[in-house]
């Protein structure tokens, strides 16, 4: 399982480097916070939870690393998308709050994952790993 969360991280690594050039080359930096969430939530914390998880494979395969892999790898896209959306033009009436619905169900799944994580680490870590 690490090396999934490894591999998904290097995929946002490169979205949120391209994301910034776009902002900076198109001076466009309403999407400066959607930015900044693809490269903390997408690049670095996907990549450290699957670090994490390659020192601790038990709980990598345990159900809650499974439920925790899928809860936050189906909220992210769907956060970082709607966090983008809110910021197109043009805009209809009600989009505001159309596209917040997919930013909240997004964010929701994200913080589901990050709990399940938690509770994992501190479930699945006791002791010394052998490297």
């Amino acid at each position: 399982m690490a090396a999934w969360w490894i591999r998904i991280s290097a995929i946002y690594f490169i979205i949120g480097m391209a994301a910034g050039l776009f902002m900076s080359a198109t001076l466009q930096l309403q999407w400066g916070a959607a930015h900044a969430h693809i490269n903390v939530i997408g690049w670095l914390s996907t990549g450290l939870i699957g670090v994490i998880y390659g020192l601790y494979p038990n709980a990598g395969s345990s159900r809650l690393g499974v439920w925790h892999f899928w809860s936050y790898n189906i909220g992210l896209p769907v956060l970082l998308i709607s966090m983008f959306m809110i910021h197109m033009e043009p805009r209809f009436e009600g989009w505001i709050d159309f596209a917040h619905i997919f930013t909240y169900s997004g964010g929701a799944l994200v913080t589901l994952g990050v709990i399940l994580f938690i509770i994992n680490i501190f479930k699945n870590t006791s002791g010394v790993q052998k490297i």
